[in-house]
């Protein structure tokens, strides 16, 4: 027999019953308060995301993060120990007071990690990739303690502690990491979640197939509605004998995504409150990819959803704090880079032998759709377009010079906008900016592109991280994805996090051409 999606459950005044949910009021004290949250106990344990300054973390590899930071603080204890056998005398009159040593040490390596990919969801190398970036993190992380060590000898621990430190540290990760990778994979840690709907809506689902896209949940199967055409394989189709609400407890059901076509036509409203009052997170399928992948998806966008949304907020004193961090962080990126930016000028010099410009100025179009110009590098020939056609970067483009080839790879070319960034026209974090000829084009043919310039372009960005390099309108309707993600949930910690990652993407030269 055929599930009904649309019967109430329970009835008031039935005896023993309770209006809204299956079974005697003794089932539901059996059930364990807190189940939903993070625990060890059982099928229906799961690790979700929290959601931090709106953007969504997944909760595993937070609990990751913190243990590796509180694995390089003891580090440092564990270091000192040996160095100094145990003598705590002599640690203090070597060294000092190891608290503020170790915070150090944690920070900067924690921050190197996070660097380096080591906390992305979507990370899909194998054991030996993991370990190059394990090793990367560390040689970056000891080298930046080196030079903060110079610069404040005060906090200095010696180079025995410190080598100490960074092995007991390495080796103690590597171990943390083989065990995390492996608890993650099973579905005991997983939320359990259950699909409303099978239809076009439903269907998007089947793009997450990788194994990395279903770290954090285990999908059940989908529960069709009627009259709505099933778009999805059919051993994937459940047809329930049960109530909805009996269903989802008897299968420790985590969540319900709802992702019915029509929602006007005999809605299972009561079902899905009873669900909801039980414990089993009710969201939207929107939302659940919000979430799960970072992008906002275009099939599955409707302006009410701009309208009632929690994000897309703006104040002055967001925009004072991210105005700051662009200026603060802009000064100290050209500290750093401008030797770079030196010998990549005289590099371009020689190669056109002083004939044609360093730098090259090219149309985008910045915030509130305001035209300014952008300062690269120049990595192509001069006449790349001589026929006044707009072209699109391909992979080993001929226009490409023999300099530019090495600084697009390496993303040296982007290094003059931090100028771009200093006038205002920029942020070090946002949507790329695109040129007037593909915005316009673009627009025409992607619903909501526009909206990408509710904030200013950035160097770098949250579709930098998670897309290749974009050279085709369907490239750019996917990035829009990650750009509308961004637009909606950007915040300064956000904007942190992805600067720290764009580290990852310049080093292993991630979607440049």
């Amino acid at each position: 027999m055929a599930y009904n999606l649309y019967a109430r459950v329970g009835r008031p005044g039935q005896a023993g019953t309770v209006p809204g949910f299956i079974g005697p009021p003794s089932d539901l004290a059996g059930r364990k308060v807190g189940s939903r949250g993070v625990s060890f106990l059982g099928g229906g344990s799961q690790l979700g995301s929290i959601r931090i300054f709106k953007h969504y973390v997944p909760l595993s590899f937070l609990l990751l993060g913190l243990t590796d930071f509180l694995v390089f603080y003891a580090a440092v204890y564990a270091g000192a120990a040996f160095r100094f056998s145990g003598d705590m005398a002599a640690i203090s009159t070597s060294v000092g007071d190891l608290s503020p040593r170790a915070l150090l040490f944690a920070v900067v390596m924690t921050a190197s990690m996070m660097s380096m990919g080591l906390y992305q969801a979507r990370l899909r190398d194998d054991l030996a990739g993991i370990t190059v970036r394990l090793l990367v993190s560390f040689a970056g992380g000891g080298a930046l303690l080196a030079l903060l060590f110079y610069l404040l000898p005060t906090l200095f621990v010696g180079r025995g502690v410190l080598a100490l430190s960074l092995g007991i540290a390495f080796l103690v990760v590597t171990l943390v990491r083989l065990v995390f990778y492996r608890l993650i994979d099973e579905d005991l840690l997983k939320r359990r979640v259950l699909v409303l709907g099978a239809g076009n809506r439903a269907s998007h689902f089947g793009r997450l197939r990788r194994r990395t896209d279903q770290r954090g949940f285990m999908l059940l199967g989908f529960v069709p509605m009627e009259g709505e055409p099933p778009r999805l394989d059919g051993h994937s189709i459940l047809h329930l004998e049960h109530p909805l609400p009996q269903y989802a407890l008897e299968h420790q059901v985590d969540e319900i995504v709802v992702a019915v076509d029509d929602r006007r036509r005999g809605f299972p409203l009561d079902d899905l409150l009873a669900c909801k009052l039980d414990g089993v997170d009710v969201i939207d399928v929107l939302t659940f990819f919000e979430r799960e992948v970072g992008r906002v998806k275009l099939e599955l966008l409707h302006p009410s959803w701009f309208i009632f949304s929690d994000g897309f907020t703006r104040s002055l004193w967001r925009s004072g704090v991210k105005r700051g961090f662009d200026i603060l962080a802009a000064l100290l990126l050209l500290a750093i880079t401008w030797p770079v930016m030196l010998l990549t000028a005289l590099a371009i010099e020689i190669e056109c032998l002083g004939r044609d410009p360093v730098l090259y100025r090219q149309v985008r179009v910045g915030k509130n759709g305001h035209p300014f110009d952008l300062l690269k590098f120049r990595s192509m020939k001069v006449d790349a377009e001589q026929d006044g056609r707009p072209r699109w970067a391909s992979a080993d483009d001929d226009r490409v010079t023999r300099v530019g080839r090495f600084i697009r790879k390496t993303r040296i070319d982007e290094l003059p906008q931090i100028f771009n960034v200093l006038r205002g026209q920029m942020s070090i974090v946002g949507p790329r900016p695109e040129r007037p000829e593909f915005v316009d084009q673009l627009a025409r043919k992607i619903p909501y592109y526009q909206e990408r310039h509710r904030v200013k372009p950035g160097i770098t960005g949250w579709a930098q991280l998670c897309f290749p390099y974009g050279a085709s309108e369907e490239d750019a309707r996917e990035k829009l994805e990650y750009d509308l993600y961004y637009v909606k949930n950007h915040s300064l910690m956000m904007d942190i996090l992805i600067l720290l990652q764009t580290a990852e993407v310049v080093l292993w030269t991630r979607g440049a051409r």
